[in-house]
């Protein structure tokens, strides 16, 4: 009696499923990873300093300016209040903040850059000329402006976040509805009967998104950067609101106590380093040209 070989019919599905479950190399990358970890330790962070913190972030519990110690594990600031604590706390107001102000401005700025795409002429220079006015200025000095005519407080900066963030969707989904919309199936559609609106909204839109996410993921961490520098102006949050920005800068005003700038510096700098890793695989993974770069580099 012989064993015969497997026909290639009944090995082909075994190997299909292999390539199913396989990531891409874009996001098995050694910083994709250590990215992610980051993103995901301070969301947990986030999390727990809702619920817990190993002091009140707000309590003036110890003596103010001491060092690190095992007491306080990142010392205590100018008014006695724990370091960790106020880093743990202030942990879901600068993460979820930009996470949201990105999102609406991903929002905003679609919407607007796809209807002056579309639909042209007069909608278009409207628009656009709007856009080219925001982007005339500086975008801190904007947000800045912004932010000191609304008064100061969270609610009023993700105010003027939002007014300076949504130019750059505008422009780039404009772009890319301007090269969709004479694509073929957008074509065909509209000689089918379909309505303009429905024409965007159902084969243009699905068909770009991609380059939007992308840019809205590399952008998250700018918007942590604005937020923090907001606050480290007296534009952002309201003492005694725990904010890293806010913390950075009661930290330069006592520049000898080292600690209180340095640990809230530190978890502005990985947060928003661990986003733009991510963003460029994102970016590496959604395009087909530079995913066929990275896995050429792999082999």
């Amino acid at each position: 009696m012989t064993i015969t070989d497997p026909t290639p019919t009944e090995t082909a599905p075994i190997t299909d499923r292999r390539r199913l479950v396989r990531w891409p190399q874009a996001w098995r990358r050694p910083l994709t990873i250590i990215g992610g970890v980051i993103i995901a330790f301070w969301v947990i962070v986030a999390i727990v300093g809702i619920f817990w913190t190993p002091y009140p972030p707000l309590g003036q519990i110890a003596p103010r300016l001491s060092a690190p110690s095992g007491e306080h594990l990142l010392g205590t600031d100018s008014v006695g209040r724990d370091v960790l604590s106020r880093i743990m706390a202030g942990a879901h107001v600068s993460l979820p903040v930009p996470i949201l102000v990105v999102a609406l401005s991903m929002i905003l700025g679609t919407a607007l850059g796809a209807i002056a795409g579309y639909f042209g002429r007069v909608v278009d220079e409207v628009i656009m000329r709007l856009t080219d006015l925001v982007l005339a200025f500086p975008t801190i000095i904007l947000a800045m402006v912004v932010t000191a005519a609304l008064g100061p407080g969270l609610q009023n900066a993700v105010i003027a976040l939002l007014a300076v963030s949504w130019p750059s969707y505008a422009r780039v989904t404009r772009s890319l509805v301007l090269g969709a919309r004479g694509s073929e199936y957008v074509v065909s559609g509209r000689l089918m009967g379909v309505s303009a609106w429905r024409s965007l909204t159902r084969d243009v839109l699905p068909n770009i998104l991609a380059p939007i996410v992308v840019l809205a993921t590399m952008d998250i961490g700018n918007a942590i950067l604005l937020l923090s520098g907001l606050s480290f102006l007296g534009l952002g949050t309201v003492p005694p609101t725990p904010e890293w920005g806010a913390m950075v800068s009661e930290g330069v005003e006592q520049f000898s106590s080292w600690w209180i700038a340095t640990f809230a510096g530190l978890a502005i700098f990985s947060v928003v380093l661990a986003f733009n890793f991510l963003g460029d695989s994102l970016r590496d993974a959604l395009d087909p040209r530079a995913q066929k770069s990275v896995e050429g580099r792999a082999v």
